[in-house]
């Protein structure tokens, strides 16, 4: 049984006649005929009695005729799913970015793919690089930002795609004093005599501020311990310490100056399993997310000195 033969059968049942029904069906009328016979053959019951000049219904053809009707319409409606999903009409994405993305690229994406494809739904899952990888490599997730390398394990299952590198600066209350006297950039070493606010552990920016200043033998003063990002933004601007952030989270908050960190940043990473074609949508949104980091690293974007393109 197949889609034809339903539509052949519905349609002769409508109209009463082969010849009839054939022509609406722009088909030829031995065709159709075939189309029918073969349909009664697969189920084993006349479907039709055929006198001359008259065609109408068996009982078992009465029986299947809103089974038919309801198969065909379910079958015009798979059609329009799909055909809205392919047209980036409807659909639904699963994007992951640590906490110092969704606040900036992440929000600047978003911002763009919406305006172009206000129909799909963007399910964003915020948590540390370690944790989207996991929930890449289990299916929870189609694409994910990441800003830490992969395992070998993983490698051979996600494909990672550099979009762009970023420097960490170092955010202070643009209301008080500048605590490196106005410098151009600040080392390491000084950053460790003033007072900072530390992200929790899960952080992957929390882990690599906390690795370049073991490999210095350095130990930072701490004024706040575990502030989540907006939380420790605010308390930087109240001047109750510093924070080592990302560029891209310190653009446009004119309560803070940020200085460069010297020697220190990161790699911006767009990862997705390799082994899973991408939908059209995460196909459109990997898109996007390549000409937002474009834009941002464009000659003469206000961030261009800070974040530079990857690949």
């Amino acid at each position: 049984m197949n889609l034809e033969q339903l539509r052949g059968f519905a349609e002769v049942a409508a109209v009463g006649h082969f010849t009839r029904a054939a022509e609406r069906l722009h088909l030829a009328q031995p065709s159709l005929s075939r189309q029918i016979r073969s349909l009664e053959s697969e189920l084993g019951v006349d479907l039709f009695h055929r006198a001359r000049g008259n065609v109408s219904l068996t009982a078992a053809g009465e029986r299947l005729l809103p089974i038919a009707r309801r198969m065909l319409s379910d079958a015009e409606t798979a059609a329009a799913e799909m055909a809205e999903l392919a047209g980036l009409t409807r659909g639904r994405i699963r994007l992951g970015a640590p906490p110092t993305l969704c606040t900036s690229l992440v929000a600047e994406v978003l911002a763009k793919y919406h305006a172009s494809y206000p129909g799909i739904e963007i399910e964003v899952m915020e948590r540390g690089s370690r944790s989207l990888i996991t929930a890449l490599l289990e299916g929870v997730l189609d694409l994910a930002l990441i800003v830490t390398s992969v395992s070998s394990g993983a490698r051979a299952v996600l494909e990672r795609e550099p979009i762009l590198s970023e420097r960490l600066v170092v955010v202070s209350s643009a209301e008080r004093p500048d605590p490196f006297g106005g410098a151009s950039s600040v080392t390491l070493r000084g950053l460790a005599e003033v007072p900072q606010m530390m992200f929790p552990e899960s952080y992957d920016l929390r882990s690599a501020v906390d690795a370049a200043f073991r490999a210095e033998g350095l130990t930072p003063l701490v004024a706040v311990e575990g502030a989540e990002m907006d939380a420790a933004l605010s308390f930087t601007k109240r001047g109750i310490g510093v924070a080592v952030v990302p560029a891209m989270v310190a653009t446009e908050r004119s309560q803070l100056r940020a200085t460069p960190l010297q020697d220190l940043t990161r790699t911006v990473s767009l990862a997705r399993r390799s082994d899973m074609a991408p939908t059209h949508a995460s196909a459109s949104l990997q898109a996007t997310i390549r000409e937002v980091a474009d834009l941002l690293t464009a000659p003469g974007a206000a961030l261009s000195p800070l974040v530079s393109r990857v690949g």
